[in-house]
């Protein structure tokens, strides 16, 4: 059963929807680096009650520039012709800050997943989200 938590909050308070192609990749890069830390602290809460500062270790060691990039370098040739769109269009932004313990490669790469995520996110395709997310854990073989 999908679930589509955009348009939920949408109804909650008020909002219509935009057309998806007005928004700017780094704003779909916003969002999808959000959702994308929701997905990675509910996989690891869901697993059992363990300390929360080793949540937040673990969280942000998958979370971050780095391992973002190399799961949507991993993942390239899964994605449909939209979603590498939205990854090259998200990839060759020009943000305006940088992370602090990145390259600017891995930045912008990682830039370019979190557009995706943000794409999937404000189409309401979390099935989507999650299968690609699933797909990128297994082929880095990250323990989460």
């Amino acid at each position: 059963m999908a679930f589509d938590l955009n348009q939920y909050i949408n109804g909650q308070f008020d909002i219509d929807s935009k057309d998806i192609r007005t928004y700017s990749p780094l704003t779909l890069a916003y969002i999808g680096d959000a959702i994308f830390d929701v997905i990675v602290r509910s996989i690891l809460v869901n697993r059992g009650n363990i300390p929360v500062n080793k949540l937040h270790r673990k969280a942000s060691s998958i979370v971050k520039a780095p391992t973002q990039a190399a799961m949507i370098l991993a993942l390239k040739d899964n994605l449909s012709d939209e979603e590498a769109d939205w990854y090259r269009r998200g990839r060759n932004s020009k943000p305006h800050t940088k992370a602090k313990n990145a390259s600017t490669m891995d930045y912008l790469e990682a830039t370019g997943f979190e557009a995706v995520v943000g794409y999937l996110y404000l189409t309401g395709d979390m099935d989507r989200i999650c299968q690609l997310i699933s797909k990128g854990i297994d082929l880095l073989e990250l323990e989460i």
